[in-house]
């Protein structure tokens, strides 16, 4: 992880003194912005589909994707970017991204229903990217972007319960702390309330690639549930951006 963010800064940084002489024609090159708002996951399994034996007994888990566990969450974001020219800007931003776990129905434990609580899904991210406008009116502009990074997601426990059966698991380890590789893009509109303050909207398209599994499970049967944790989302932000 540590490669790549100095590898994004450096590349950053570059692209910034290469730009520089055509840069300082632009009033006031620099911004910092803050935005807040909800992410919701479309697609990707947080657990995958099995058959094997647990507490001595057969057991099936069926899958689960990302949106039947988590619902709607916590999105921030915050950063900052460089003008090129009075359209094109280079960015630097940071994610935060936190989901609340649902009680969740995982399969079948000998004759019980299987019933798992997940640990809730949090995440820390640093985006490199670049952002076009396209001037709308004269005080409201529109804007794609593309950005590539990291996203640090905390560990996933997960605790298995069987009423029927009066069987409960401790806080199980189902994913280890993860370094992933994050793919972004985002399309918005800025209201322009004075010379140097906007007000943004923002819906994007997010990837981020798949957590580290825990191999606790290896000789159940259900070792592979969890080698597939790749996630699309949908974030929405709004907020403010200063430009200096």
């Amino acid at each position: 992880m540590r490669r790549i963010v100095t590898c994004g800064l450096l590349a950053l940084t570059a692209l910034t003194l290469a730009a520089s002489a055509q840069a300082q024609k632009v009033d006031r090159p620099w911004t910092a912005d803050f935005g807040t708002g909800w992410d919701r996951s479309i697609s990707g399994n947080i657990n995958s589909s099995a058959i094997g034996t647990l507490n001595g007994l057969s057991v099936v888990i069926l899958p689960n994707k990302y949106e039947d566990v988590y619902g709607t969450g916590l999105y921030l974001r915050f950063g900052g970017g460089y003008f090129i020219d009075d359209r094109s800007q280079l960015r630097v931003s940071f994610t935060f991204q936190s989901l609340d776990a649902d009680l969740t129905r995982m399969g079948d434990l000998g004759a019980s229903n299987l019933y798992g609580q997940y640990a809730d899904y949090q995440s820390f991210g640093i985006d490199f990217g670049y952002r076009r406008y396209v001037p709308f009116k004269r005080a409201v502009r529109g804007y794609a972007e593309g950005s590539i990074g990291v996203s640090v997601i905390d560990e996933t426990d997960v605790v298995l319960t069987a009423p029927a059966i009066n069987f409960t698991t401790n806080a199980t380890d189902f994913y280890d702390k993860t370094a992933a590789f994050s793919l972004a893009g985002n399309a918005g509109v800025a209201f322009g309330v004075t010379p140097r303050v906007d007000l943004f909207v923002q819906l994007g398209l997010r990837f981020v690639t798949g957590m580290s599994e825990v191999d606790n499970l290896i000789g159940t049967g259900l070792d592979t549930i969890n080698d597939h944790s790749a996630r699309w989302s949908l974030p929405l932000a709004f907020g403010v951006n200063y430009r200096f």
